[in-house]
């Protein structure tokens, strides 16, 4: 299906997925079981998720250094349940999560997922993204009686209408649930804002019996807040879609907070610090364990032992018995020094883990990056090596770097074009080191700091050692024509005609043509039509033309040729999809790339570049989705610039910065115009911009 892509090589031209399921083929929507849980949110505009319209994906980048992506099957069976149209290895999406969750539903990954980890957004004021904030924007819009800073966030903005956000999440949720295996579970990220509503919502999707652990992760000592108690805390829900869900506990260590709390009683034979532990537990029984030792009855309160008499008799023989003064019942005694190095059965508030700082050596600049360690545990505890795990809000990529170390299969979508190339350059140097490690080492790859394993004990070999990017109704449409026909071919349904040389297929009875997405559909194609109909005088079948758009001389001729066609079965009449506005397929979005025009003059042995205009059709069209009725106003094209890099000797290579615009404060705007030396001779000048989503404008001068 793809090419294989060596480090630093050219990526190959974007190829179109193909669909296998019979959902993705045909076009058909993906339906959504209802949620039955208890107790149910209501908000203004709830609605039902029943369905959802699965898009395409189109193939982008493909990074395979080891060549593993398209070996045959039988070479393994850790893909037998991996769908066909796919490489076996991680799968890396750009686009709205409800549209990758839902391609992901029709394309053969219902109840696939073992493990899904998400930290949404919170809805709270948090940094949960790259921030990217249009530079220099003072003016405000409002959406549902809420106020935020026009393009505060584009990727979500973070002071949605409480009901928006519900609904938001609800309909991921949802999503997931659909597919989570009937042994998955899920792990929902939150802070204590929005932890109430977040809980809710899982016990109407999962049910309340789903709920298996709120966990506190204390990602802080403490937190000068001047008016209330510092928070110094995350939650983190966790719910399983049965109750035979995956646990393999990871052993935590103890801190000395711990220590001194419960390991207080001193041995005074041997001054071993140790705990006491309950000898007993709740019910009668009859057998053993029910039995009176040493006087005491436990069914006196309800409860049995734990251990046979027996044990009990050979721990108190080897003095690991606490007996209390007074006619307290006695524990087990659990000494400090054999459980220190060992560690302790997790508990439910973490408080081992240290949050990502400005230090550390895995920080990306994604404010709420979370630590390896903390998912590690995670993904461990609840997955077994080769499993599948899944995040929606990949960000940074912690989740995927660490389904990758452990052995496990990973899919990774984030609606953030940054995010994905962030994520996708971090996968790329984590399978470097392990191709390269395997090969010095016999596949024995380092663990995670704090994850070490004892012994010789390995840590799992790679699940895969490449993985493919993926666009998910966000095309690159400026691609062969053929290629594009795929992509709209397989969103509508249409059956493709390998035969004609003018018609793309049928939808049912009618005759498709696809217009070329580079322009609108006009008088000239339907021009087009009719000299070709004229030439099949027998063909009395109707015609269905799909288009990105349409001009309103080609509307009123559309009209006029239909005005003698009436009914149903009329001979030739057309009939237009437009796939950017009709509401049976959902808005089927083109994507855009940025485009620059810049001025390069060479005067006084200086080189002066002036960026004249720069646009990001994608931060607009983002910022009108998000803006509803009002329509957003960029008055300087410097707001959607992150940054400016020259090179003023290009050599068509390497792209040396010898100089660089990078604004500190999100406030302030990229100049825009600059002075640099001249060289002597004629020399290519290369202009970098790089708007707020990560995108690149590359252009070349001659001066």
């Amino acid at each position: 299906m793809s090419r294989q892509v060596k480090p630093g090589a050219r990526k190959s031209r974007p190829k179109a997925a193909v669909p296998t399921s019979p959902a993705a083929a045909s076009g058909t929507a993906v339906k959504i079981t209802a949620a039955r849980g208890r107790p149910m949110l209501v908000w203004v505009g709830k609605r039902p998720l029943t369905h959802v319209t699965a898009f395409p994906a189109q193939h982008v980048e493909t990074f395979d250094p080891a060549g593993t992506l398209e070996r045959p099957a039988a070479e393994t069976d850790i893909w037998k349940d991996w769908p066909a149209a796919y490489p076996r290895g991680g799968l890396l999406l750009h686009g709205d999560n409800e549209e990758v969750l839902a391609h992901l539903l029709a394309n053969g990954f219902r109840r696939k997922v073992n493990l899904v980890y998400i930290d949404p957004p919170f809805d709270s004021g948090a940094d949960y993204v790259r921030k990217v904030t249009l530079r220099g924007v003072k003016g405000t819009a409002k959406i549902d009686g809420e106020g935020y800073t026009l393009g505060e966030q584009v990727q979500y903005t973070d002071i949605w209408a409480n009901d928006n956000y519900l609904q938001f999440m609800y309909e991921r949720l949802l999503l997931l649930r659909e597919l989570l295996a009937d042994n998955g579970a899920i792990y929902l990220h939150c802070d204590p804002s929005r932890n109430s509503y977040l809980r809710a919502l899982l016990d109407e999707v999962f049910g309340p019996a789903a709920f298996v652990n709120e966990i506190v992760w204390q990602r802080l000592s403490a937190h000068n807040d001047a008016h209330r108690y510092g928070i110094i805390h995350d939650t983190i829900s966790f719910y399983s879609k049965s109750g035979g869900f995956q646990w393999n506990p990871q052993l935590m260590p103890l801190n000395e907070r711990y220590i001194e709390q419960f390991f207080d009683s001193v041995e005074e034979e041997t001054g071993r610090r140790y705990a006491r532990s309950d000898l007993t537990a709740r019910g009668l029984r009859r057998g053993e364990t029910g039995k009176v030792w040493r006087g005491i009855d436990p069914a006196q309160k309800g409860n049995h032992w734990k251990v046979q008499v027996s044990q009990l008799e050979e721990w108190d023989r080897q003095g690991r018995i606490h007996w209390p003064k007074g006619d307290g019942m006695p524990r087990l005694k659990r000494y400090l020094d054999e459980v220190k190095n060992s560690g302790m059965l997790p508990q439910d508030v973490w408080y081992d883990v240290k949050p990502i700082h400005n230090q550390s050596s895995e920080m990306l600049d994604f404010p709420t990056q979370k630590p390896e360690a903390l998912v590690a545990r995670i993904i461990s505890t609840s997955s077994d090596p080769n499993d599948i795990v899944l995040d929606c809000f990949i960000g940074s990529g912690t989740t995927a770097a660490v389904a990758q170390k452990t052995g496990r299969r990973w899919i990774g979508c984030d609606v953030n074009k940054g995010a994905t190339q962030t994520t996708a350059k971090r996968l790329q140097a984590i399978i470097q080191e392990q191709i390269a490690a395997a090969k010095a080492t016999s596949a024995k790859t380092e663990p995670l700091p704090g994850m070490e394993p004892e012994g010789d004990q390995a840590v799992p070999n790679p699940a895969q050692l490449g993985f493919t990017v993926w666009r998910v109704n966000d095309y690159d449409l400026q691609i062969q024509h053929n290629e594009a026909v795929t992509l709209a071919c397989e969103h509508i349904g249409i059956e493709r005609s390998r035969t004609d040389s003018y018609f793309d297929g049928t939808l049912g009875r009618s005759l498709v043509k696809i217009i070329p997405f580079g322009h609108p559909l006009t008088p000239l194609d339907l021009e087009e039509l009719k000299r070709e109909l004229d030439a099949r005088p027998d063909e009395d079948r109707a015609i269905t033309l799909v288009c990105l758009g349409i001009e309103l001389a080609a509307k009123a001729w559309i009209d006029d040729w239909n005005r003698l066609r009436k009914g149903k079965n009329a001979v030739n009449r057309i009939e237009v999809i437009e796939l950017r506005t009709d509401p049976r397929y959902g808005k089927f979005i083109k994507h855009e790339p940025a485009r620059a025009r810049v001025k390069v003059t060479r005067g006084n042995s200086k080189l002066t570049v002036e960026i004249e205009d720069f646009i990001s059709p994608t931060i607009i069209e983002r910022l009108q989705q998000q803006a509803g009725l009002l329509q957003p106003k960029i008055d300087d094209w410097r707001a959607m610039v992150d940054s400016v890099m020259i090179d003023p000797t290009y050599d068509g290579k390497v792209f040396n910065v010898a100089f660089s615009d990078v604004p500190e404060r999100k406030s302030d705007l990229v100049v825009g115009k600059y002075e640099l030396s001249a060289p002597e001779n004629e020399t290519t000048v290369a202009v970098k911009i790089t708007d707020m989503l990560g995108e690149e404008v590359l252009t070349l001068h001659t001066a």
